[in-house]
């Protein structure tokens, strides 16, 4: 696997910290909890994954509001933040980790083009989402990967902060 030692780092973290993750994805469809349950004893650090691709499924399982649907989309920095509270509610986990995004090859527009991925990290029981917007190049598989990378090393900065 091409994340294992930085998977291998966020266990241990994890670990330390007695938490455990949740994932809510939308573009990369499971990467991350691939990534995550990809080495031996994940168990103790990794609680699901909801794999919420359509706007339905996002607002179903994760509680997004339909405004937020409506008025900022699903690539937002508003949906991610309600996605990663919305996975933790749902869960038995500390720590969530949301994505959203255009991989392509398709569904880009000016104002969010092929890459552009919004990535929400949060914590049980603080008020704070961290979120961030990128814009990653390369082909759906390098984006989708590449957003993976980031959501890992997201998980990692958070707990060390």
């Amino acid at each position: 696997m091409i994340f294992e030692s930085l998977v291998a780092q966020v266990g241990q973290t994890l670990v330390k910290h007695q938490s455990m993750v949740v994932t809510a994805e939308s573009c990369t469809g499971g990467m991350i909890a691939e990534a995550l349950t990809s080495i031996g004893g994940s168990t103790a650090w990794f609680d699901r994954a909801y794999i919420t691709y359509s706007y339905e499924s996002k607002k179903e399982m994760l509680g997004v509001s339909e405004m937020t649907i409506q008025k900022k989309g699903a690539v937002s920095q508003q949906c991610v933040e309600e996605m990663a509270l919305g996975a933790l509610q749902q869960s038995h986990a500390k720590v969530s980790v949301s994505c959203s995004g255009i991989a392509g090859p398709t569904g880009a527009s000016p104002d969010k083009p092929i890459g552009t991925v919004w990535l929400a990290w949060a914590i049980q029981g603080q008020d704070a989402v961290i979120s961030e917007r990128f814009l990653f190049l390369g082909d759906r598989q390098a984006v989708r990967e590449q957003t993976t990378e980031a959501a890992l090393k997201g998980i990692l900065k958070l707990l060390k902060s």
